[in-house]
Protein backbone atom coordinates (compact mmCIF):
# COMPACT_ATOMS: atom_id res chain seq x y z
CA UNK A 1 0.00 0.00 0.00
CA UNK A 2 3.11 1.95 0.49
CA UNK A 3 4.61 1.66 -2.15
CA UNK A 4 1.56 2.40 -4.11
CA UNK A 5 0.62 5.55 -2.42
CA UNK A 6 4.35 6.39 -3.07
CA UNK A 7 4.21 6.04 -6.87
CA UNK A 8 1.12 8.18 -6.98
CA UNK A 9 2.52 10.48 -5.46
CA UNK A 10 6.19 10.84 -6.80
CA UNK A 11 6.47 13.68 -9.20
CA UNK A 12 5.93 13.39 -13.04
CA UNK A 13 7.70 14.07 -15.66
CA UNK A 14 8.62 17.52 -16.39
CA UNK A 15 7.79 18.09 -20.28
CA UNK A 16 7.23 21.53 -20.26
CA UNK A 17 10.53 22.46 -18.41
CA UNK A 18 12.30 20.27 -21.17
CA UNK A 19 11.04 21.75 -23.67
CA UNK A 20 11.30 25.07 -22.31
CA UNK A 21 14.77 24.46 -21.78
CA UNK A 22 15.16 23.44 -25.76
CA UNK A 23 13.73 26.52 -26.19
CA UNK A 24 15.80 28.47 -24.38
CA UNK A 25 18.97 26.68 -26.21
CA UNK A 26 16.90 28.39 -29.50
CA UNK A 27 16.85 31.25 -28.54
CA UNK A 28 20.56 32.14 -29.42
CA UNK A 29 19.78 31.09 -32.77
CA UNK A 30 16.67 32.46 -33.42
CA UNK A 31 17.87 35.75 -32.50
CA UNK A 32 21.19 35.51 -34.92
CA UNK A 33 19.25 34.87 -37.57
CA UNK A 34 17.16 37.85 -37.15
CA UNK A 35 19.93 40.11 -36.63
CA UNK A 36 22.25 38.86 -40.19
CA UNK A 37 19.65 40.01 -42.45
CA UNK A 38 19.22 43.60 -40.88
CA UNK A 39 22.95 43.88 -40.46
CA UNK A 40 24.15 42.30 -43.39
CA UNK A 41 21.75 45.29 -45.34
CA UNK A 42 23.78 47.87 -43.07
CA UNK A 43 27.33 46.80 -43.35
CA UNK A 44 26.43 45.19 -47.15
CA UNK A 45 28.22 47.66 -49.26
CA UNK A 46 31.57 47.88 -47.24
CA UNK A 47 31.80 44.30 -46.84
CA UNK A 48 31.12 44.09 -50.94
CA UNK A 49 33.98 46.66 -51.35
CA UNK A 50 37.20 44.67 -49.35
CA UNK A 51 36.47 46.98 -46.03
CA UNK A 52 38.90 46.67 -43.33
CA UNK A 53 37.46 46.14 -39.60
CA UNK A 54 37.68 49.66 -38.88
CA UNK A 55 34.58 50.43 -41.72
CA UNK A 56 36.55 51.71 -44.80
CA UNK A 57 37.07 50.48 -48.00
CA UNK A 58 40.61 48.75 -48.44
CA UNK A 59 42.91 50.80 -50.30
CA UNK A 60 44.99 48.86 -52.88
CA UNK A 61 47.94 49.66 -53.63
CA UNK A 62 49.30 49.29 -57.37
CA UNK A 63 51.89 46.10 -56.61
CA UNK A 64 48.73 44.79 -54.76
CA UNK A 65 46.40 44.45 -57.78
CA UNK A 66 47.64 45.95 -60.79
CA UNK A 67 45.63 48.11 -63.61
CA UNK A 68 42.87 46.25 -64.89
CA UNK A 69 42.75 43.44 -62.44
CA UNK A 70 39.74 43.00 -59.90
CA UNK A 71 40.38 42.05 -56.24
CA UNK A 72 39.45 38.79 -55.35
CA UNK A 73 35.58 39.59 -53.22
CA UNK A 74 34.87 41.19 -57.07
CA UNK A 75 35.63 37.83 -58.59
CA UNK A 76 33.61 36.00 -56.06
CA UNK A 77 30.58 38.18 -57.50
CA UNK A 78 31.41 37.23 -61.26
CA UNK A 79 28.91 34.60 -61.56
CA UNK A 80 26.02 36.78 -59.97
CA UNK A 81 27.08 39.47 -62.64
CA UNK A 82 27.13 37.72 -65.73
CA UNK A 83 23.11 36.57 -65.27
CA UNK A 84 22.73 40.68 -65.71
CA UNK A 85 21.55 41.28 -69.11
CA UNK A 86 24.08 44.21 -69.22
CA UNK A 87 26.71 42.07 -68.75
CA UNK A 88 25.83 38.84 -70.79
CA UNK A 89 25.26 40.45 -74.06
CA UNK A 90 28.92 42.25 -73.88
CA UNK A 91 30.70 38.86 -75.26
CA UNK A 92 28.21 38.48 -78.29
CA UNK A 93 27.75 41.95 -79.26
CA UNK A 94 31.97 42.91 -79.78
CA UNK A 95 32.04 39.50 -81.63
CA UNK A 96 29.14 40.55 -83.30
CA UNK A 97 30.85 44.26 -84.15
CA UNK A 98 34.30 42.49 -85.29
CA UNK A 99 32.14 40.28 -87.78
CA UNK A 100 30.62 43.64 -89.24
CA UNK A 101 33.83 45.47 -89.54
CA UNK A 102 35.06 42.88 -91.41
CA UNK A 103 32.09 42.12 -94.39
CA UNK A 104 29.88 45.29 -94.31
CA UNK A 105 29.52 48.74 -93.16
CA UNK A 106 28.41 49.61 -90.01
CA UNK A 107 24.68 50.21 -89.48
CA UNK A 108 22.91 53.53 -88.89
CA UNK A 109 21.18 54.78 -85.66
CA UNK A 110 18.47 56.30 -88.34
CA UNK A 111 14.46 54.84 -87.28
CA UNK A 112 13.83 52.09 -89.52
CA UNK A 113 11.44 50.98 -91.89
CA UNK A 114 9.72 48.33 -90.32
CA UNK A 115 8.88 45.60 -93.22
CA UNK A 116 7.37 42.21 -91.46
CA UNK A 117 8.44 40.01 -94.13
CA UNK A 118 12.04 41.14 -93.19
CA UNK A 119 11.67 40.88 -89.11
CA UNK A 120 9.57 37.85 -88.58
CA UNK A 121 12.93 35.83 -87.46
CA UNK A 122 14.87 38.91 -85.93
CA UNK A 123 15.42 39.32 -82.28
CA UNK A 124 12.84 41.65 -80.30
CA UNK A 125 14.83 44.41 -80.51
CA UNK A 126 14.08 44.34 -84.10
CA UNK A 127 10.55 43.57 -84.44
CA UNK A 128 9.40 46.08 -81.52
CA UNK A 129 7.52 49.33 -82.90
CA UNK A 130 10.23 50.99 -80.41
CA UNK A 131 13.54 49.30 -81.82
CA UNK A 132 16.78 49.52 -80.64
CA UNK A 133 20.80 48.48 -80.72
CA UNK A 134 23.10 47.90 -78.16
CA UNK A 135 26.46 49.37 -77.79
CA UNK A 136 29.38 48.51 -75.40
CA UNK A 137 30.23 51.26 -72.56
CA UNK A 138 33.45 50.62 -71.34
CA UNK A 139 34.18 52.72 -68.25
CA UNK A 140 37.87 52.09 -66.88
CA UNK A 141 37.11 52.89 -63.30
CA UNK A 142 33.68 50.97 -62.96
CA UNK A 143 33.51 46.99 -62.47
CA UNK A 144 32.37 45.21 -64.60
CA UNK A 145 34.08 47.43 -67.00
CA UNK A 146 32.04 46.87 -70.02
CA UNK A 147 27.90 47.02 -70.21
CA UNK A 148 25.77 47.02 -72.80
CA UNK A 149 23.48 49.70 -73.05
CA UNK A 150 20.50 49.94 -75.36
CA UNK A 151 19.74 53.14 -77.15
CA UNK A 152 16.69 54.14 -78.96
CA UNK A 153 16.79 54.57 -82.77
CA UNK A 154 13.22 56.42 -83.00
CA UNK A 155 12.13 59.24 -81.28
CA UNK A 156 8.37 58.13 -82.21
CA UNK A 157 7.49 54.99 -82.62
CA UNK A 158 6.84 52.89 -85.99
CA UNK A 159 3.15 52.28 -86.78
CA UNK A 160 2.10 48.69 -87.11
CA UNK A 161 -0.07 49.63 -90.04
CA UNK A 162 2.42 51.85 -92.40
CA UNK A 163 5.60 50.51 -90.95
CA UNK A 164 7.28 54.11 -90.43
CA UNK A 165 7.14 56.31 -87.49
CA UNK A 166 4.94 58.30 -86.76
CA UNK A 167 5.02 60.97 -83.46
CA UNK A 168 1.94 59.71 -81.85
CA UNK A 169 3.67 58.07 -79.56
CA UNK A 170 7.34 58.70 -78.00
CA UNK A 171 10.44 55.82 -77.48
CA UNK A 172 11.63 56.13 -74.15
CA UNK A 173 14.21 53.82 -72.92
CA UNK A 174 13.73 50.94 -70.22
CA UNK A 175 16.17 51.33 -67.21
CA UNK A 176 17.34 48.80 -65.08
CA UNK A 177 19.44 49.25 -61.60
CA UNK A 178 22.60 47.95 -61.39
CA UNK A 179 24.76 47.04 -58.74
CA UNK A 180 28.89 47.65 -59.63
CA UNK A 181 31.75 48.98 -57.80
CA UNK A 182 33.82 51.89 -58.30
CA UNK A 183 37.19 52.68 -58.71
CA UNK A 184 38.49 56.10 -56.22
CA UNK A 185 42.06 56.95 -55.58
CA UNK A 186 42.48 56.20 -51.96
CA UNK A 187 45.24 56.90 -48.62
CA UNK A 188 47.06 54.40 -47.39
CA UNK A 189 47.33 56.42 -44.13
CA UNK A 190 45.79 58.95 -41.49
CA UNK A 191 46.79 62.20 -44.14
CA UNK A 192 43.75 60.77 -46.52
CA UNK A 193 46.22 62.29 -49.16
CA UNK A 194 45.38 59.72 -52.14
CA UNK A 195 48.50 58.00 -52.88
CA UNK A 196 49.77 57.48 -56.32
CA UNK A 197 48.57 54.54 -57.84
CA UNK A 198 46.44 53.32 -55.30
CA UNK A 199 42.80 53.06 -54.93
CA UNK A 200 39.62 51.19 -53.23
CA UNK A 201 36.56 49.91 -54.48
CA UNK A 202 32.87 51.65 -53.75
CA UNK A 203 29.50 50.15 -54.42
CA UNK A 204 27.22 51.98 -55.87
CA UNK A 205 23.86 51.66 -58.25
CA UNK A 206 23.28 52.89 -61.67
CA UNK A 207 20.57 53.08 -64.18
CA UNK A 208 21.56 50.73 -67.05
CA UNK A 209 19.37 51.12 -70.36
CA UNK A 210 17.86 47.46 -71.20
CA UNK A 211 15.58 48.10 -73.97
CA UNK A 212 12.74 50.75 -75.32
CA UNK A 213 9.34 50.93 -75.18
CA UNK A 214 6.11 53.15 -76.74
CA UNK A 215 4.75 55.80 -74.26
CA UNK A 216 2.18 58.31 -74.48
CA UNK A 217 3.76 61.98 -75.16
CA UNK A 218 3.82 64.24 -72.53
CA UNK A 219 1.95 67.04 -74.46
CA UNK A 220 0.01 67.46 -77.49
CA UNK A 221 2.09 67.46 -80.83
Amino acid sequence: MVSLMSRCLSPRPRLPRAAGSQAEELLPGLLLLLWLPASLAHHGPQLWAGAHPHGTPRCYSAEELPLGQAPPHLLARAAKWEQALPVALVASLEAGDRRRRQDEPPAGTQCPVLRPEEVLEADIHQRSISPWRYRVDTDESRYPQKLAFAQCLCRGCISARTGRETAALNSVPLLQSLLVFRRRPCSQDASRVPAPGAFSFHAEFIRVPVGCTCVLPRSAQ
